[in-house]
């Protein structure tokens, strides 16, 4: 059977909420959204929308998604909005998911909270991933719907864990995003141009990858033993990383940020161990 049609309601229209609601249309959903700016709605009316009034108009549909720029301007727009089924998509802290929740469950209003893991144009595509948490139950009775945005992945009970993993998978992303840059201007000032050297980075990223789930098992024993390549002989080789930056002219800021944790790891006792004991200088 196919999956049934419903009224949903889409606050906020802003890349990423107007592309919720262009793929719900896409669909085959009747959807009504809201916005601040009113105008923002024409390309989705164009396609079958309907613009609602005031929030609350938006929250008379069978589910609202709610995607604003923070919780702070997010909160006045849910009360007065006061939707039956709530899926919050706006990005935020743990903290400020489960405030959310607590105050969705005393206004008797079914939620769940999700962050998205992917760009406004892949919204509705197999390659668009959005975690949730939060209500099981409210989860699986929207599942279906869910998956017209991409694919829905659930984590558990605690409203927070989401926004947890989103800003826990964001952080590799910005330190390899970091990393990377770094090592374009390193190389860049012998001429090396990024196309040169992008297609080395991109092998070495995948060979780097291969060692987190040995990593995360020394993290998860807590045993740092290793006969492979001990933390001090990474301090020292940051250090080289340091002094060579600085040579060629460039900042340090990044190798530098990462060799200073590293030092005082190594200082802490686990000069010996692998590079995973470093997350007991993290905690």
């Amino acid at each position: 059977m196919g999956e049934s049609k419903k009224q949903v309601g889409v606050l906020g229209l802003g890349r990423m909420g107007a592309a919720l609601a262009g793929a719900l249309l896409g669909a085959g959903h009747e959807v009504v959204v809201w916005n601040r700016s009113p105008l923002k709605a024409g390309p989705l009316l164009d396609r079958g929308a309907r613009l609602a009034a005031t929030p609350a108009e938006a929250a008379s549909a069978d589910i609202v998604l709610s995607c604003l720029s923070t919780y702070d301007t997010q909160r006045p727009v849910l009360e007065a909005a006061s939707p039956k089924v709530l899926v919050n998509l706006t990005s935020g802290t743990p903290a400020e998911a489960r405030s959310t929740a607590l105050w969705a469950s005393s206004a008797g209003i079914e939620y769940v909270d999700g962050v998205i893991m992917a760009v406004p144009q892949g919204i509705g595509t197999p390659a668009a991933r959005i975690l949730y948490s939060g209500s099981p139950a409210t989860f699986d009775g929207q599942r279906d719907l869910l998956t017209v945005l991409g694919e829905p992945v659930y984590l558990g009970e605690d409203a927070g864990l989401a926004a947890l993993y989103d800003l826990a998978l964001l952080g590799i992303m910005w330190s390899t995003m970091a990393g990377y840059l770094h090592a374009l201007a390193l190389v860049g000032t012998e001429g090396v141009a990024p196309s040169t050297f992008t297609p080395m980075a991109q092998s070495w990223l995948t060979a780097v990858g291969g060692f987190l789930p040995g990593i995360g098992a020394q993290v998860a024993s807590g045993d740092y033993a290793t006969d492979v390549s001990a933390l001090d002989i990474n301090a020292a080789g940051l250090g080289l990383l340091v002094e060579t930056s600085r040579a060629q002219g460039i900042g340090a800021s990044v190798p530098a940020a990462v060799r200073e944790l590293f030092d005082r790891a190594v200082a802490s006792g686990h000069g010996a161990h692998a590079i995973a004991s470093v997350i007991e200088e993290i905690r």
